[in-house]
């Protein structure tokens, strides 16, 4: 059994100290490490014949294993970033040490992926406010040790991000078939995202099992901030949304181009995009 460590050195939590321990306790016959963004994708793609590849980064480093890894490999993700959603969201441990634990256990799990324009996530896609906020965080850049800035000033940024809209957004896409809105969620687990240990259940009741969830306000203004709030803790809410369970397909057209996210990761604008779930495609190990 053939087992490979990808591991970004630039991720949050990485030091080499870990890297070596994570090695030994999983048994692994190779460890790699990314030197550029995209070099995840390429290293899992050489990879064909590997019954298991670990992932020791953030969820962009997970993100380009989905994409690059052969069919039949079996992935564990080992939460090495700032919030590391995927590792999380699949039930495991925040500690990289015991996740290892977990993971050299061999129990796996057969999750369905999402696919925006084509290009798989795990756990969110995002259009519109979500994916404007990773850009402002890229665009924060990294400290002189090379990691990515914390909880605290992620916060300050999506106060930014209100501010600069004045916490009011009008209808700016189509969602096919079901009307127009403001911006867009798109989920394959529950929950969406974290704040620090707070999970942002955002839409409630997504399962990496099933197809894809949608949630998207209709429109958003400053009197709907409680409204918000209140999902948050409660899924309950008065703010007029579209939502969508179990989707094998959504197609979304923007009025203007807009930017789209997949895992924290920006794409860019479109005009277009289309999701698409691949149900029970990948092992992941638990």
């Amino acid at each position: 059994m053939l087992s490979v460590l990808i591991v970004n050195p630039r991720a949050s939590r990485v030091t080499e100290p870990l890297v070596d321990e994570l090695a030994r306790i999983l048994l692994v016959d190779e460890v790699l490490r990314t030197e550029r963004a995209g070099h995840a994708s390429e290293l899992a793609r050489s990879l064909d014949g590997a019954d298991r590849i670990f992932v020791f980064s953030g969820d962009g480093g997970f993100n380009e294993v989905l994409n690059g890894a052969p069919a039949g490999a079996a992935l564990g993700f080992l939460p090495g970033g700032g919030t590391s959603v995927l590792p999380r969201a699949l039930g495991l441990p925040r500690e990289p040490l015991e996740a290892a634990a977990r993971l050299a256990q061999g129990r796996t799990r057969r999750i369905t992926v999402g696919r925006a324009n084509g290009r798989r996530f795990g756990f969110s896609a995002g259009l519109g406010l979500d994916a404007e906020l990773v850009r402002r965080m890229d665009a924060r850049g990294r400290d002189a040790s090379g990691k990515r800035p914390g909880d605290a000033l992620f916060a300050w940024t999506a106060l930014q991000a209100l501010t600069a809209h004045r916490a009011r957004f009008e209808p700016a896409l189509e969602i096919a078939g079901h009307g127009n809105a403001a911006f867009a969620l798109v989920a394959n687990s529950d929950p969406y995202s974290y704040a620090g240990a707070i999970p942002l259940r955002l839409p409630r009741g997504a399962r990496f099992e099933a197809g894809l969830d949608l949630l998207a306000p209709r429109a958003f203004g400053p009197s709907d901030l409680p409204g918000a709030v209140r999902y948050l803790l409660t899924g309950r809410t008065r703010i007029p949304l579209i939502t969508l369970r179990d989707q094998d397909r959504i197609e979304l057209r923007c009025f203007a181009p807009m930017p789209l996210q997949v895992d924290g990761e920006d794409l860019g604008d479109v005009t277009k995009v289309v999701l698409e779930a691949e149900r029970d495609v990948v092992d992941v190990l638990v």
